[in-house]
């Protein structure tokens, strides 16, 4: 059993606390992984918040990448010191959804209390989301990791890890946008760029960004939207319906508010779907009349993680990444330290940052 450092989770909506715990070896299908850069995402904050629940004490941190450092029995394909994206993808590939090219929707139960971190008293530490990757090491599932060239900057590659992959996945997944249709995204967040972008390398005729800030909007731009509408106006819809000539054949909701939800099928046309993406607090609900999407053929689909195959569309990406087709170094906002772990949640929780990153010496 070693001792690693970990920003740990004791009483939602207050700080983490930098202390030190006890990680367990890998074991058999498991491997460990040295932290070289791990983002805060904004379903981190929610857990911290409480917004979904769950066992605390916890460790939270999902969006990771490092270096492999320990192989557990029966694991290949992986050699000590390679470069990975660490995920919360954890796949059984037995199960149904597994079986079936679905990975995200995997069926095994995992229970984060029975994870291999512990507490230096030998107490339960809630390894949360498979990962507890705000912390110098994690040791998880071989099918949460992906390998990925030497010499690519970590803290970028961190990304590809949830932001990215839920973003683009969404378009290209979910979605399944063809070439020429147009997009409506909710939000330019971290997850909201991505989706822009999605739709940029999927071929959308027209991206239509939806945001309550100028900057935001500004910023979208340079990912892909051709257009820009700021949310706070009256019946924002409107004007996004103007700028395409039409309602929207997708509409990506990427924001976790319920409010966003209940607007998002105005933005629609006849036929168009929204693809439901960001996740608002537990208990939060939205209101639609049925007849309008049996009337118009619309849909709604829930999108988990950009329903992705890690090791089928990370790879891609990464391509895309060095020809220089996909923005990730222009996703981080700001690199912090791990001793400011709780300044870099407080900025990514003004609405200002795109993605902070913790960057591990």
């Amino acid at each position: 059993m070693q001792t690693i450092t970990a920003a740990v989770c004791h009483e939602f909506g207050a700080p983490l606390v930098i202390e030190e715990v006890h990680l367990r070896a890998p074991e058999a299908g498991e491997v460990q992984i040295d932290i070289a850069a791990v983002a805060i995402c904004h379903s981190d904050i929610s857990y911290a918040e409480g917004g979904w629940g769950g066992t605390l004490p916890a460790v939270y941190g999902h969006e990771a990448a490092g270096r492999v450092s320990a192989l557990g029995s029966g694991v290949s394909g992986f050699a000590i010191g390679d470069p990975v994206v660490v995920t919360l993808i954890r796949a059984c590939g037995h199960c149904t959804p597994c079986a079936t090219g679905r990975p995200t929707g995997c069926e095994t139960p995992q229970n984060g209390d029975h994870g291999p971190l512990s507490t230096l008293s030998g107490g339960v530490l809630h390894q949360a989301m498979a990962c507890g990757a705000f912390a110098e090491k994690v040791v998880v599932h071989h099918s949460q990791i992906v390998k990925i060239p030497q010499g690519i900057d970590l803290a970028a590659a961190s990304l590809l890890a949830c932001g990215v992959i839920t973003g683009m996945g969404a378009v290209v997944n979910a979605a399944a946008l063809r070439a020429g249709q147009d997009v409506v995204v909710i939000g330019a967040g971290g997850v909201g760029l991505n989706a822009i972008q999605g739709a940029r390398i999927a071929g959308a005729r027209r991206i239509v960004a939806v945001d309550m800030s100028h900057e935001k909007l500004e910023t979208a731009r340079e990912f892909g939207a051709t257009d820009g509408v700021l949310a706070t106006g009256d019946k924002p819809w409107r004007a996004a319906k103007a700028a395409l000539g039409r309602g929207a054949d997708v509409v990506l909701v990427t924001v976790g508010s319920a409010r966003a939800y209940d607007e998002a099928p105005r933005y629609l046309a006849g036929g168009g779907k929204v693809i439901m993406v960001g996740m608002p607090h537990s208990g939060a609900s939205s209101t639609y009349e049925a007849v309008n999407f049996a009337a118009m053929g619309q849909s709604m689909i829930g999108s988990k993680v950009g329903e992705v195959v890690i090791r089928r569309d990370i790879p891609w990406m990464v391509d895309l990444y060095t020809q220089g087709r996909l923005k990730l170094d222009e996703l981080i906002s700001a690199r912090w330290r791990f001793d400011q772990i709780n300044a870099a949640i407080a900025d990514t929780k003004s609405g200002v940052a795109g993605r902070n990153v913790i960057v591990f010496d």
